[in-house]
Order: C-alpha cells, then structure tokens, then sequence
C-alpha cells in the first residue's frame, strides 16, 4: 500500500513501498485528572506540532516514528502557569481505506498505534516540577489527495500517559501527568515510490 491517489495515476505493482514526510498542526485537550487541584489546564490549547517519517512495508502495513509538541496554559480560573508537553512514539500504521469505501476514490483512511516517551516541562515558576513517563498513542487519519505526491489530511490522536500520581508540592504545580487528545490538520509528502497504489492485489 501507498498513500492516496488511485485513479489518477497510475504505477507499477512493484513500486509499493512509500516514504513519507508528515508535518501537522492543531489543538489538544487535556484530561483534567492530570493537573494539580487549582493548576487545572484549559480544555483547548494551542498550538500542537506533529512531525513524522512513515514507511509502508506493503499496501496494508507500514510504521513511522513521529514527534509531537504540545503547549498547554492554565484555565482562566486557575494559578496561572505554561507547560511544554513533548512525545516521541514508535507507531505501526494499518490502511483501513478499504473499510471505508464510501468515502470518495482519492481519500485514505489510516489507524496508527504504538508506544513512546513523554517529557512535560514547566515554563515560570514551576520549571523544577518537570515529570516524564511512557506512552501508548492511538489514532486515526483521514487524507486527501491532493497530486500523487501530496495530500492533506485530519488527524486525531490519544495519547495515554503511564504514571504515578506526583507529590503536589514538589513536583506537581503547574505540571501534567494525565492522557492528551490532539486533533491536528497537516500535509503528508511522499519521498518516493507511488502515494496511493492499487487495493486490490
């Protein structure tokens, strides 16, 4: 499997294998169980950065290693504070375009999942209450094909965090060690091979 755009191009059944470069931006939303009692983050934040590198093995499977960076600001009714939240995940990526027929010929549908590393530092007064722990992240993407190089596409994405609870005072104020949800809009390049070959070998 390749990326998107069957229909317009065609390529030989051999060149399967793709190389892909994927930038995106949006928001995302804290769990709130994952801030100190009165250091509660706002319900949507700006800005989310994810850049990743995906390879597909064969039309169905492929994986990618991907980085992401989170801003994350207070609530208006809480202490104020800022937290940088930054992932790196090892994901596989599953095409599950065929599920989704329906949707027009020159859109994909993509799940990924896999584990990774969290790191959340605190901006301010709190930079010493930085925490870090692994990661399970799960996601579902939405392309559309823009040429045979390049589409757009939707993302959204959980991140669940593995940690313990933090000690409030020393560790905990105006920091986060809950699960993210980031919903992301970006532009997928391919680096080689076809972007969208045929389904149906």
């Amino acid at each position: 499997m390749c990326f998107l755009f069957c229909g317009f191009l065609s390529f030989s059944q051999g060149d399967t294998s793709t190389f892909k470069v994927q930038v995106a931006l949006g928001l995302n939303n804290p769990s709130t169980d994952g801030f100190v009692q009165g250091f509660e983050g706002k319900t949507l934040n700006f800005p989310t950065v994810n850049l990743g590198l995906q390879y597909m093995f064969s039309k169905k499977i492929g994986a990618k290693l991907d980085y992401g960076f989170s801003r994350i600001s207070n609530d208006t009714d809480a202490q104020e504070f800022k937290l940088n939240y930054s992932r790196i995940n090892a994901q596989i990526v599953y095409n599950a375009t065929p599920i989704f027929s329906f949707l027009p010929q020159n859109m994909g549908t993509f799940i990924h999942a896999g584990p990774g590393f969290t790191k959340v530092k605190p901006l301010g007064n709190y930079t010493q209450n930085d925490t870090s722990n692994l990661n399970a992240m799960a996601g579902i993407e939405f392309h559309f094909g823009i040429s045979d190089k390049l589409s757009v596409y939707i993302d959204t994405s959980y991140i669940m965090g593995f940690s313990d609870d933090f000690n409030p005072i020393s560790n905990g104020f105006g920091s986060f060690n809950g699960n993210l949800l980031t919903v992301t809009l970006g532009a997928s390049i391919s680096l080689s091979g076809c972007y969208y070959c045929e389904q149906n070998d």
